[in-house]
């Protein structure tokens, strides 16, 4: 892993206000700067980047974050790739990290070095092979495009690769999946006589490759086995140079196949992209909504295609929020966007495009094909169905609305719906009944407290020394996150709002972290007034905690009486709990 401090060093280095007016022009108001969000189309500024906070959101599209998460959304590098992209623009030396297997071996060339001259071969073979080129030109490519996507051709034979690296027994070819170790320990080359695309990452290194077989050879497509560089549920072809593209026209189109891709880049549709080999994942659908609001499956028309596309909207209903879309287009069961945009043209295509299907829409003729809705019990049916996919839609106003379509559908109200999936929105929740007297050791809080003291260790981590962590127990689901924040700076009291984001980013706690950060871009603490509504709120929690801890004594009290030991306790509380209450009126009067 890279160390904590190195990225906090990194953060503190970096003028995220610089870093953002490189691609956004930005405009001073006030402490913070604002422009059109980046991410979403909008016409009037809800993009905020405070200089003081390191830190940017939008109050638009709710993107957010430190100069590490813009990078990775604005260029669409992943983690690791943004931190060295920001490394080298501050003139620091990476720690020694790299994903495993990605290291030099020892005395020879790094993987991405190796694969990018295994694709400088493969090009060049392409050019004095007229059979691959004969092939790339029925195919209706032109000698641009196929440099474009890097192009090439592995030759017929077993050991090609021996041209090209001198030690052809290396382990690191393995590693990079461009050979392949047979029983009796003869090795021979991964990919032969096939028509070569290189996969690439978003910085546009080569980390794998496809082959296409000429002839009728199997399998048709022949992917890089799965290394230290390459995870085909993580990768997209095609999406270094779609990038630019699917920002401009606001969507990304998935296909299945390279030559689905590369064809559709020929006739000028260049934000399409494609699955390696392997069925749609989360990751995919995360990746692309970093670079979009919306993405359009398109899958053939037949049986596959569908469940391909029933697949693909399953694993996209716990990434989705309200202001991303995903739809769903089928072509004719005869055709392919390839063989479709080459017999219709680009306009056709497109056409298609904007009518596909939304996500709501397919999800709920998909179910209602398998039931009979024409009976009670095909329509319970079709509700019991629905519950596992509506209880795992993360965006809450889609998830209502489906809820009202599902009702619509088999004849119930939206509440009945809610009650039969289990899901409690504010309106599928019924009135609530008084709930009987119990004991309680705390007083019940909704959390308001917590993100006060989340703001106040924000802006000024050291106050952590005064957190008395006992205090946060059993409150309430922020109050974990104060704790984390709490032991996390209590170790490093410098650290940034930057640099505990990015530490806190993909833990449990990181929305409440988030979200606490959103309220200082908006809520102006007087760093004269941090402490002392710091020490407020602390005064509230420990009162909070004694009056429980006495409400729970006269409770038993009024059921079955006290101990001696239990009589001194409550006196020694009401004595406490008033100290307590005196304490920020004196300070109020001193002011």
């Amino acid at each position: 892993m890279i160390s904590d401090s190195f990225k906090q060093d990194l953060l503190n280095r970096i003028d995220i206000v610089d870093l953002i007016e490189r691609h956004v022009p930005l405009k001073k108001g006030g402490a913070n700067y604002s422009a059109c969000c980046p991410f979403h189309s909008e016409k009037s500024p809800s993009f905020t980047v405070s200089p003081t906070k390191q830190f940017y959101h939008c109050f638009g599209c709710g993107a957010h974050g430190n100069a590490i998460s813009f990078v990775m959304e604005y260029q669409g590098m992943g983690y690791i790739e943004a931190i060295k992209e920001l490394a080298e623009a501050a003139g620091m030396k990476m720690p020694d990290y790299e994903p495993q297997g990605a290291t030099k071996e020892a005395g020879g060339p790094d993987l991405y070095d190796i694969l990018e001259r295994a694709t400088r071969y493969y090009r060049e073979q392409l050019k004095v092979s007229p059979q691959a080129i004969e092939y790339l030109k029925g195919r209706g490519l032109t000698g641009k495009i196929a440099a474009r996507f890097g192009i090439g051709y592995a030759p017929a034979g077993w050991q090609n690769l021996k041209d090209v690296f001198s030690d052809y027994s290396a382990e690191a070819l393995k590693a990079a999946g461009l050979v392949i170790d047979a029983e009796g320990g003869r090795r021979y080359d991964r990919f032969r006589d096939r028509i070569m695309f290189p996969i690439m990452n978003q910085r546009g290194s080569v980390i794998g490759f496809g082959g296409r077989v000429l002839g009728a050879g199997e399998p048709k497509y022949l992917n890089s086995p799965e290394t230290s560089l390459f995870e085909k549920g993580r990768e997209l072809y095609g999406l270094s140079q779609a990038r630019s593209a699917i920002r401009t026209q606001g969507h990304a189109v998935v296909v299945e196949g390279y030559m689905d891709v590369v064809a559709l880049a020929q006739h000028e549709i260049e934000f399409a992209v494609a699955t390696l080999g392997t069925a749609t994942s989360a990751i995919h659908v995360q990746k692309l909504f970093r670079q979009t609001d919306e993405i359009v499956f398109c899958f053939d028309g037949d049986a596959a295609g569908r469940r391909a596309a029933w697949h693909a909207l399953e694993v996209s209903l716990p990434v989705l929020a309200d202001n991303k879309t995903v739809r769903f287009l089928f072509l004719p069961k005869e055709d392919d966007p390839d063989s479709y945009v080459r017999a219709n043209g680009p306009a056709a295509f497109e056409t298609m495009l904007r009518e596909a299907r939304p996500l709501s829409e397919f999800l709920l003729s998909e179910l209602g094909s398998h039931v009979d809705m024409g009976t009670a019990e095909g329509r319970a049916r079709l509700v019991a169905e629905a519950k596992p996919l509506l209880k795992r839609v993360a965006a809450p106003a889609l998830q209502m609305q489906l809820l009202k379509q599902v009702g619509a559908a088999v004849g119930m109200t939206q509440v009945e719906v809610g009650q039969l999936t289990e899901i409690r929105s504010s309106v599928t929740r019924e009135p609530r009944r008084p709930a009987p007297v119990r004991a309680v050791s705390r007083a019940p809080v909704d959390g308001k407290l917590e993100q006060r003291l989340l703001r106040c260790l924000l802006a000024s981590p050291r106050l952590a020394q005064e957190l008395p962590v006992d205090l946060l127990e059993t409150r309430h689901a922020s109050s974990e996150a104060l704790q984390a924040l709490a032991r996390y700076a209590r170790t490093s009291p410098g650290a940034s709002v930057g640099a505990i984001i990015d530490q806190f980013r993909d833990t449990p706690y990181g929305q409440a972290l988030m979200e606490a950060q959103i309220d200082l871009l908006e809520i102006q603490i007087d760093p004269e007034n941090l402490e002392v509504e710091f020490r407020d709120g602390l005064q509230q929690l420990k009162s909070d905690l004694v009056r429980g801890q006495i409400k729970t004594l006269e409770q038993k009290e009024r059921t079955g009486g006290l101990s001696g030991e239990e009589v001194a306790e409550y006196s020694r509380l009401i004595k406490e709990f008033a100290k307590l209450k005196q304490a920020p009126e004196a300070r109020a009067n001193m002011v």
